[in-house]
């Protein structure tokens, strides 16, 4: 028979404490790492109809010169996860994952702040996520308690204002926070005929504009936290 190993009390206490220990330095280096990860600002853009996954057109120039208007703080991206159909039947659930990216970034970075976007049906996501009703879909909504850490909301060639409406006059959280640019002409957001104005923002200086205004909306809030 194999010896059967006995530690005395004290012995067993002294293994619990250690063990303890070990629980709770693991969690505090994971605690730490979380929060090495966690940027100072949060981009979430969604793309335009038929583009294909990631950023597009107007979201990847849109972050880069958000990142270069705000060299001394550290920003990320996420680009939404929807099916961007042609047929603008998926701005519901896009919303839904826009509205599920924030939550859980906020969750677990407390000091992080967010700029949130889309370019035409994107706009569209964008619009549901921060709840406003609209004629493509519905999805879930950024929770209230979570509109002070979204500095700016950036929208090209939004649908929205077709019914007669602009992120400003329909929602009074994220009214004064966005930015929004909608070219003459444009089939999508100002009922023209001219396809080519709905393609030019990020060529005609529109997304260059967002990006600055939406890193002084961010610098502005930074100041005043501070203040």
């Amino acid at each position: 028979m194999a010896p059967t190993s006995h530690l005395a009390p004290s012995t067993r206490g002294q293994a619990s404490l250690h063990c303890f220990l070990g629980a709770i330095l693991l969690l505090a280096n994971q605690a730490s790492l979380v929060q090495a990860q966690c940027s100072d600002v949060h981009v979430v853009f969604a793309r335009g109809s038929g583009e294909l996954p990631g950023l597009g057109i107007c979201g990847e120039p849109l972050v880069s010169g958000i990142t270069s208007n705000l060299a001394s703080m550290s920003v990320s991206s996420y680009a939404v996860d929807y099916l961007a159909s042609l047929d603008q039947s998926s701005a519901g659930p896009g919303a839904t994952d826009m509205t599920n990216q924030v939550i859980s970034v906020a969750a677990e970075c407390p000091n992080t702040v967010f700029v949130l976007g889309g370019y035409s049906q994107g706009a569209s996501v964008t619009d549901i996520s921060i709840g406003i009703s609209t004629l493509l879909g519905s999805g879930d909504a950024i929770p209230d308690t979570l509109a002070a850490r979204i500095k700016a909301i950036v929208t090209f060639g939004n649908p929205l204002a077709l019914t007669g409406q602009t992120i400003e006059s329909a929602s009074s959280l994220y009214g004064s926070k966005s930015i929004d640019f909608c070219n003459v002409g444009d089939p999508v957001c100002a009922a023209g005929a001219n396809v080519m104005a709905h393609l030019m923002y990020a060529m005609d200086g529109s997304v260059a504009s967002a990006a600055q205004k939406a890193a002084s909306l961010v610098q502005g809030s930074a100041r005043n936290l501070r203040a």
